[in-house]
């Protein structure tokens, strides 16, 4: 059975004061449990990340960052590289954020050197797709999740394949307080890891966890990641809040 993990990305959001408080009470809160059975990650803004590492330090939280350029160094005015993140305490990155590509210019192509890099360096990266409310009502979801899947991953490994996390996030429910139903998420997982299993093999389409996100609640969490290919959730809004994040994490445990 493929372990949940459920991420919290923080979007441009949180002072450093006001993360490492929000980190604190998470912290205290997934002490109570039972949820050891859920790997736990937290993804601030980049001035946060060396406060926040140092609070969880000795917890099970993992620390992510929102995004990271493929270059090691340069004159590349406000990037910031894997060896950086590494240094500030990352595990993870999330990359190809529906965001980053809409406002930032992201695309498939970009994401692919990022996540190159991001194996390169040690660092898990944690892929996002999805499909627009436009391309979702003219019924080419899979058609584009499949072109943001197979060119993201253009050149990547079975090996390198199995180690990454990719997050399925329609477009039209990030932020919006629309999610899509228990099956509509399905739907797309199941397609996702049916792809895999043709680009990879079997044995790595099993292994890759893919998680939700799209207006994640603690009153929606659980009926998400019931679903036999819904391995957890990149959670937005609701990270920001430290009850509300762990009553997600605790949605996830198979113990609670």
């Amino acid at each position: 059975m493929r372990r949940k993990i459920v991420a919290g990305n923080w979007k441009m959001n949180k002072t450093v004061d006001e993360a490492v408080d929000l980190v604190r009470s998470l912290k205290e809160k997934l002490a109570q449990g039972p949820v050891d059975d859920v790997d736990v990650v937290v993804c601030p803004p980049f001035v946060d990340l060396v406060p926040v590492r140092d609070v969880i330090a000795g917890s099970k939280i993992g620390l992510g960052a929102q995004n990271m350029y493929w270059e090691d160094a340069g004159a590349y005015t406000g990037e910031i590289s894997a060896g950086m993140l590494l240094s500030a305490g990352c595990s993870y990155v999330i990359l190809g954020h529906s965001e980053r590509r809409q406002y930032f210019g992201e695309t498939n192509a970009t994401v692919n050197k990022r996540l190159k890099k991001a194996f390169a360096a040690g660092l898990t990266p944690i892929m996002c797709v999805g499909e627009r409310l436009e391309q979702r009502q003219a019924g080419i979801t899979q058609a584009v999740v499949e072109i943001q899947v197979r060119e993201g991953l253009a050149d990547i490994t079975a090996d390198q394949a199995k180690q990454m996390i990719i997050a399925y996030e329609p477009v039209w429910a990030i932020g919006t307080g629309v999610n899509a139903t228990p099956e509509q998420a399905q739907e797309v997982h199941r397609f996702i890891r049916e792809l895999l299993a043709k680009m990879f093999g079997e044995d790595t389409a099993e292994a890759v966890r893919i998680q939700y996100g799209g207006s994640v609640k603690p009153d929606n969490a659980a009926e998400l990641m019931s679903q036999p290919d819904v391995d957890g959730a990149l959670v937005g809004g609701a990270s920001l809040k430290a009850e509300s994040f762990y009553e997600i994490v605790r949605a996830a445990s198979q113990r609670s």
